[in-house]
């Protein structure tokens, strides 16, 4: 333990702590007496068999006492003093426990070891009767391969037997005996073993008695629930059977398996016992709790009358059905066994209520109207079947009607049964016990409805509203024959209690689920049930697990077992109690004892129990939060020197324990007790005392309002309109979860208790947000029910539960004046909660006082402190402003409340004491200012406006100008002045309404700094800021949302505005008006003075978003102008060129869908002028136009073969056209001359193709020029470089600043990018070759993100590329103008790179070597691989092409490339045929056919690793890896990668040969060409002549004549030749 640590125990006194106190069990009168010989060690557990003892101190070691029969040496003596377990040293133990007569022990590595009686292998060591020292025990988990050892946490020893918990909260067994509740019969078990029974579920804790086994639950999530099976697995009886009696049908579940016992008919104990009723007021009979009568054995069967009405006593639910969330702990009607154990098994799943998640599976639920009348179950599950029989068994019992009215099979049973679910007996509710009159019903109903609309909702605190109050009642429900009367009528009136739900038990409620201990439990059974211990409600045996039903809900936190009793503590801080009376030991004495029961109360509530041989010890709260101890069990009396034997009747405080400290554990075994004391130093552990015991009284109390108060006030009719019942369920339902919270703490403080008691490890410190946020969300949603006036209109509708509970809820509320309001109480019981804030403070502070001043813990305490105190100021504050603006509300005339009063919105000032006018106001005009949270309201006779506070601005008016007390008010659409009477009004109104709309923007009106002190500083709001606004006045914007940056009053920066039509405009704002760059569906792009200007794209069209035409490219104020491109999609036309006015204007080019190309003169949209038309099948016109596709004057038509014809035409392309002209053939001319002119038609037409179309350098000119605006230049070029840097800079910087608000839009990658771009590359002295380098990556990271005028640039360009060649662009006729605007753009982008870096050389420049860099040998014409080539690498020359491709090409490959395929296709066809005919043959006759020299053939190859010899039919193996490396050039997308993959290739072969020849040699072009040709075609490249030509056209021209230059051309040459092939 670090010195830090032990500095702050001392400070506890840590000496003082677990001090070991022990007596003799068996009698009242006892003296507890130190146990010796331990020495200022500190015990942390300890752990008691029938004679012996075992003890666990701070430092891990086990001592052991008493009698050690085991041990060698002590078999026959005691050990007075404890004896340390040297086996165990350095094994640093965490737990300890003991059985019976055996031990064993749990270290921090989770390894068990065992020592003791092995009689019944409970050591779990096989043939050997007492191990003596402790020995590991390995725990090997089957299932898992290979074997994992199990890591254990808890143990728990019995008389025969050993349980183990494992980390994964499964248990494994091992001894003797049924108690294993393992599936076998042949003992002992040496080798521990899966309880399979329960594994997959959440395990809290194990417990042994002698002979049985009790294990703690956590209850299921619904999803996991099985269905229900129809028959008892074991004994194959039906679950649930019906007796048809002469007017009604006897439904039980009453089949109890003894999971692998037979049952006999007659149980030896059949008890039928009455609810205890106790009257409260003479009208409504209900259940006292206490009492707690049980449910009777198996032969029960209560049979309630029933009102002529027809109202059925079926009800079943299982009550957690809020979006389908069951948690089988909380059941939604209180009479427990009527509602839910009619349809549930005890078999050995005994299925909680899983049922109806089954029968009635309605996910979204209709309106409650429909849904009820109409009463359609849902698709059966599987499990209906249990119910389908039921239902036909009902229907064949009730007669033909019922048949009639439910032919559904599944009828949603529980519906029926709900409506006429047996009457509500709680204390406190209407409903009478005995018959169900109209109130009885009216309840049922509304429990029916409340679960309807529970359905399909989802929230995590939503459950049910009523928890299992009370016990009893009747197992058996009738079913008359009246079903049938259920008439929609009547179901639709049920419907109409709208939206009356909300669950008060959370289902789940996540994070608190996971930090604390989980109230939703239940707990299990097993082994010999001879005394009822079981508390099944039968004596018999059980060999598995099997879940006590009538715990389900209680919320059991602990479990004890003794030698035949059980006990079970709740998070009430109650005790059940079931098994062996004889002695008294279950402190109370009804019978029987085979159920639990509640025992009888022990001071302020038990908070921990232990289960001895006869006897038991109850640890409980006391007055003044020292523990008390109370003992249960057999009393000696020794009168007259006779020793008398009698039994406690009720436990009995022990108070000479009282006397010997702060008791924080409790052990029993069979002769002793024995209890670990802390003493009080400096009031450390009284103040833990006080916090965990008035915590669990909290709970206590939370849950009481709960069930007295919450749950009848939500079951009450007419509670006004939705709005009001959803905010009192929203409050309830927030109600419940803090309560649930508080329950969950005090469990989790109560062991807290029992273990090391470090302050730093307290939940309210560790975890304090939890519990902040809890007060807080409550604090939210009592505050919104109270300004809404919820109280006041409670106390209406619950004026009779009210005064009827006046004493209880003074009682809860803890306000004793006389006379109280109604409304008064309710609203002092609602805000109670907010006192234990305080409390925390307090206790947290006394808590720091226990420490050194300067020590962390100290610290801790102290801040935690102080923010428990500020969370509970500011919520009293909250408190205030709320009753302040409820007192508005009420005194605000009626119609505009209606409007204006919202849950959220709280009063801060108003000027009716006409402290504020307007300025310039007519003269009788009444001008009322009302400032809330969220808005200024203008409000005059009968009209008002809201002004939201996150768009007003407000400054004081300079008194010069006569505004002496004027406050200026400026809104999107209005600005006023308001008149203060007084300068102190004018401070008081300016403050106030800065601060407003300081906190709307914030949002930080719930959330406080907690730990910050009361005041908050004053901040004057920012006068730019982003809001979201919907405009209603100005006639351009009129409805049109705007979300954004503002600047006073205007918006300004960045923001998106969206008219109700659904144009939108996404970009910057200047004062108002768009500017700058934006996006939208409508219009993309540059505006300059709220006009079009600039580079913009336009989608048009009905449909905006598959607009049925497009445009982008250059506008000038508001009209297309400059090079634009205009897809019109609906006609399949795609022009590309010049405009003007929005009109078509200069040169251009169109495609169309259908193959046709233009290329010429435009003038007003038509093409007027020459031009040059094509067709798809090469036919050509050159000459004049007048319209679109109208030809008019002199031209020359030239047909596909070369003939053509020269004259005058007219009329349109396709519909017959005039001609007056000569025909020429030119193929019947002998003159040579002319021949050419003809045949080489494709390469003339390409040739002329272009010259009327725009020139490359006039396209997108806009793009360029906004990337040189942005750097600052007024032309390209032109301006200041520094100056260019510091705007790169600043673009940075204000993107990253705007993309922090939505962080989605940043990768981290991203972000990186953005950092390294901060730093620019320098160059001082000459320019190398590193340098160039440096620019380059420079480039490739500005260009990746969209942020750096680069970026955008070129990502603008990519955007209009793909936008002029995809679609219909796709037209192989625009291959050339493809290629030159990418040469163009490569052009105008080195410009701006060489402007940012002037020291780079200009193109085609060489950088000059270092000495270093030496040339190399040519390669593949040497012997050496040596791949340093001779000509300069790519690299060295500076050109454009090297620098920019690889950051352009990449992204206009796919459109480019598609292009070139287009082109190509004919001769790629004629290529693809010959390379499969060739490919067909096997390597050695493809060499001998193409020629190679055989000394050049391999003559063996390398397949799979392996050398092999080629033969006749290998194939696909010669140069392999050649071949290989040649298909990368499909991979690659610039020519420079394509040329270096050729040149590998080049390499790969060489190196090939040099290992087959095994000398030097120097390849000639006759050799190298026909092994090349067999690589190529042996690669089998798909688009090879698409690879070809785009080396050809984009490759760097110095390349041309070096080393890959004459390789390119040799792959060239294989192209053609295999066209050209001859195939013989």
């Amino acid at each position: 333990m670090d010195s830090q640590e032990r500095s702050s125990e001392e400070a506890e006194g840590a000496k003082e702590r677990g001090l070991v106190y022990v007596w003799k069990a068996g009698s009242c009168s006892v003296t507890p007496e130190r146990l010796p010989g331990l020495s200022g060690k500190t015990v942390l557990q300890a752990a008691l068999g029938i004679h012996h003892g075992l003890l666990l101190t701070e430092g891990g070691e086990v001592y052991s006492f008493g009698k050690l029969p085991w041990r060698s040496g002590l078999e026959e003596s005691c050990a007075n003093s404890p004896i340390l377990e040297n086996t165990l040293l350095g094994h640093h133990v965490i737990t300890v426990a003991a059985g019976s007569f055996h031990n064993g022990a749990v270290t921090e590595s989770g390894v068990v070891y065992m020592w003791g009686n092995n009689s019944a292998g409970q050591c779990a060591v096989a043939n050997q009767p007492c191990v003596p020292e402790p020995q590991p025990i390995s725990i090997c988990d089957s299932e898992t391969s290979p074997l994992l050892s199990v890591r254990i946490l808890q143990l728990a020893c019995g008389e025969e037997h050993t349980l183990a918990l494992s980390l994964s909260r499964e248990i494994w067994a091992w001894g003797s005996g049924c108690q294993l509740g393992l599936i076998t019969t042949t003992f002992p078990v040496t080798k521990p073993q899966k309880v399979e029974h329960l594994a997959g579920r959440v395990v809290l804790q194990i417990a042994c008695g002698a002979y049985h086994s009790l294990a703690l639950v956590q209850c299921l999530p619904v999803q996991e629930m099985k269905p229900i099976p129809e028959r008892c697995n074991h004994c194959s009886q039906l679950l649930i059977t019906m007796t048809d009696k002469e007017d009604h049908v006897i439904i039980s579940d009453s089949h109890c398996c003894p999971l692998g016992v037979a049952l006999s008919d007659n149980q030896p104990e059949d008890h039928v016992f009455c609810p205890a009723l106790e009257t409260l007021e003479g009208k409504s009979v209900t259940r006292s709790q206490n009492e707690d009568c049980q449910k009777p054995l198996v032969e029960e069967h209560t049979l309630v009358a029933l009102e002529p009405d027809g109202a059925s006593m079926l009800s079943s639910n299982d009550g957690q059905e809020d979006s389908g969330i069951s948690s089988p702990g909380n059941i939604l009607f209180p009479d427990k066994k009527e509602v839910k154990e009619y349809l549930i098994s005890l078999s050995d799943h005994s299925l909680n209520e899983r049922l109806e998640k089954n029968i009635c599976t309605e996910p979204e639920q209709p309106s409650q109207e429909e849904q009820l009348s109409a009463c359609i179950p849902g698709p059966p599950g599987t499990s209906t079947s249990a119910l389908n029989s039921l239902v036909a068994s009902c229907a064949s019992a009730v007669g033909v009607r019922v048949a009639a009215t439910y032919e559904a099979g599944a009828l949603s049973l529980k519906k029926v049964m709900n409506f006429y679910g047996t009457p509500s007996s709680e204390p406190g509710s209407q409903s009478g016990g005995g018959s169900p009159g109209p109130e009885a019903l009216k309840d049922s109903r509304e429990e029916q409805v409340r679960l309807e609309s529970m359905q399909g909702k989802k929230s995590s605190s939503l459950v049910d509203i009523r928890e299992e109050e009370s016990e009893g009642g009747s197992r058996r429900l009738s079913l008359p024959g009246l079903l049938s009367q259920v008439s929609p009528r009547l179901l639709r009136k049920v419907g109409r209690a709208k939206m009356r739900t909300v669950a008060l038990t959370p289902t789940y409620s996540g994070e608190a689920d996971a930090l604390l201990p989980s109230l939703r439990t239940e707990v299990w059974s097993w082994g010999k049930g001879k005394e009822g211990q079981l508390g099944h409600g039968d004596v018999l045996p059980r060999l598995q697990p099997l879940c006590v039903k009538s715990l389900d809900g209680k919320e059991v936190i602990h479990l004890s077992a003794g030698g035949h009793h059980s006990l079970a503590l709740t998070a009430k801080s109650q005790v059940y109690s079931w098994g062996s009376n004889i002695s008294g030991q279950l402190g109370h004495l009804n019978s029987p004892t085979t159920v639990p029961r509640l025992a009888k109360t022990c001071g302020d509530g038990v908070w921990s129990t232990a289960a001895g041989l006869d006897y038991s010890l109850f640890l409980a709260d006391e007055e003044d939060f020292q523990p008390g101890l109370y003992y249960s069990g057999q009393e000696t009396t020794t009168e007259n020197n006779l020793y008398e034997n009698s039994c406690t009747k009720s436990p009995v405080l022990l108070l000479s324990c009282s006397k010997i400290g702060y008791i924080s554990n409790v052990i029993t075994g069979g002769d002793n007790c024995l209890v670990l004391v802390d003493k009080n130093v400096m009031g450390y552990i009284a103040s833990l005392h006080e916090l965990a015991s008035t915590e669990r009284r909290f709970y206590c109390k939370l849950s009481e309002i709960k069930s007295q108060v919450l749950r009848p006030l939500l079951g009450l009719d007419n509670l006004g309109n939705a709005n009001t019942i959803q905010l009192l369920q929203e409050m309830a339902s927030r109600f419940s979860k803090l309560c649930y919270l508080i329950g969950q703490h005090g469990a989790s403080l109560s062991s807290f208790l029992h273990g090391v008691k470090e302050a730093r490890s307290l939940a309210i410190l560790k975890h304090s947000g939890l519990f902040l946020d809890s007060y807080t969300e409550y604090c939210t949603s009592v505050t919104n029910f109270l300004v809404m006036g919820g109280f006041t209109l409670l106390a209406k509708p619950a004026i009779d539960f009210l005064s009827k509970n006046q004493e209880l809820l003074q009682k809860l509320s803890e306000k004793n004046e006389e006379n109280l309001q109604l409304v008064e109480v309710l609203n002092a019981l609602f805000f109670m909660p907010f006192g234990r804030l305080h409390n925390y403070a307090r206790t947290l502070l006394k808590l720091a006082t226990c420490f050194e001043v300067a020590s962390p813990e100290y610290q801790k305490l102290q801040d935690s402190s102080s923010c428990y105190e500020s969370l509970a100021v500011h919520l009293g504050r909250k408190r205030k402003e709320a009753e302040y603006t409820l007192g508005f509300w009420k005194t605000f005339p009626g119609k505009m409340t209606d409007s204006l009063r919202k849950p959220e919105r709280r009063l801060i000032c108003e000027s009716s004491n006409r402290g504020l006018s307007l300025q310039h106001a007519g003269r009788f005009s009444v001008n009322w200012f009302i400032l809330f949270n969220d808005a200024l309201v203008h409000a005059q006779f009968s009209t008002h406006h809201i002004f939201p506070l996150s768009t007003l601005w407000v400054e004081a008016l300079s008194e010069e100008a006569g505004n002496v007390n004027g406050l200026k008010i400026t809104t999107p659409e209005e600005q006023f002045v308001l008149v203060s009477s007084t300068p102190q009004e004018k401070t008081k109104w300016l403050r106030a309404i800065s601060q407003a709309v300081d906190q709307a923007l914030k949002g930080t009106s719930d959330l406080i700094l907690y730990g910050a002190g009361g005041n908050v500083p004053r901040q004057e709001p920012p006068i730019s800021r982003s809001a979201k606004y919907t405009f209603y006045k100005d006639p351009r914007f009129k409805d049109a949302v705007y979300d954004g940056r503002w600047l006073s009053g205007k918006p300004h920066g960045r923001g998106i505005l969206k008219w109700a039509d659904g144009r939108m405009y996404s970009g910057t704002f200047r004062t108002g008006l768009e500017d700058g760059y934006a996006t939208g569906e409508v219009y993309e792009g540059c505006f300059q003075d709220n006009m079009r200007h600039g580079h913009g794209l336009l989608r048009s069209g009905k449909l905006t978003s598959s607009s049925p035409s497009m445009f982008i490219g250059q506008w000038t104020t508001d009209k297309k102008s400059g090079y634009g491109v205009f897809d019109d999609i609906t006609r399949g036309e795609k022009y590309m060129g010049m405009w003007q006015d929005d009109l078509c204007q200069g040169n251009g080019v169109v495609v169309t869908q259908f193959g046709l190309y233009y290329e010429g003169a435009f003038s007003t949209n038509k093409m007027m002028g020459t031009g040059i038309l094509l067709s798809e099948d090469d036919t050509v016109y050159e000459g004049e136009f007048s319209d679109n596709w109208t030809l008019s004057g002199k031209g020359t038509l030239t047909l596909p073969n070369g003939d053509y014809i020269e004259g005058l035409f007219s009329g349109e392309w396709g519909s017959g056209i005039k001609i007056t002209g000569t025909y020429f053939k030119p193929s019947l001319y002998e003159n040579e001359k002319d021949k050419p002119k003809a045949l080489l038609t494709g390469p003339v037409i390409r040739r002329k193709l272009g010259i009327l179309a725009v020139p490359p350098d006039e396209k997108w000119k806009a793009v360029f020029e906004e990337c040189w605006n942005q750097l600052g230049c007024e032309s390209p070029g032109q301006g200041d470089r520094w100056k260019a840097w510091d705007n790169i800079a600043v673009a940075l910087t204000t993107n990253r600043r705007q993309h922090k608000d939505s962080p989605e839009l940043l990768s981290r990658s991203h972000t990186q990018t953005l950092e390294s771009l901060e730093f620019i590359p320098q160059h001082i002295g000459a320019f190398t070759l590193e340098k160039y380098e440096n620019i380059k990556k420079y480039l490739i990271k500005a260009c990746d993100t969209p942020l750096h005028p680069l970026g955008k640039l070129v990502e603008t360009l990519v955007a209009v590329y793909r936008m002029t060649y995809v679609g219909v662009g796709a037209n192989r006729r625009l291959l050339q103008e493809a290629v030159r605007e990418i040469k163009s753009y490569l052009k105008r982008l080195f410009q701006l790179v060489r402007f940012l870096f002037p020291d780079l050389p200009e193109e085609g420049s060489t950088i000059p070597f270092l000495a270093t860099e030496t040339k190399g040998r040519r390669s593949f014409c040497s012997g050496k691989s040596d791949s340093r080539s001779e000509s300069p690498e790519p690299g060295y020359v500076v050109t454009s092409f090297g620098l920019l491709l690889p950051v352009l090409l990449p992204r206009l490959y796919p459109p480019l490339f598609m292009l070139y395929a287009l082109d190509n296709e004919r001769e790629e066809d004629i290529y693809w045929e010959c390379v499969l005919r060739l490919n067909k043959q096997t390597d050695m006759a493809l060499l001998s056919f193409l020629g190679v020299q055989v000394k050049f053939w391999p003559g063996t190859v390398s397949i799979l690793g392996e050398s092999r010899k080629v033969s006749s039919n290998t194939k696909d193996a010669c140069f392999a890896s050649a071949v290989e490396c040649l298909q990368q050039i499909s991979t690659t997308f610039t020519p420079a990668d394509k040329l270096k993959v050729i040149q590998q290739t080049f390499e790969e072969i060489s190196q090939n040969v040099l290992e087959n020849l095994q000398e030097d040699f120097l390849w000639s072009m006759d050799d190298l060409f026909p092994v090349f040709l067999y690589v190529v075609l042996r690669a089998r490249i798909r688009n090879l002549g698409s690879e070809v030509h785009l080396i050809e056209d984009l490759m760097d021209p110095y390349l041309q004549h070096g080393e890959q230059g004459i390789m390119f051309t040799t792959l060239k040459a294989c192209y053609y030749q295999i066209q050209h092939e001859k195939l013989t």
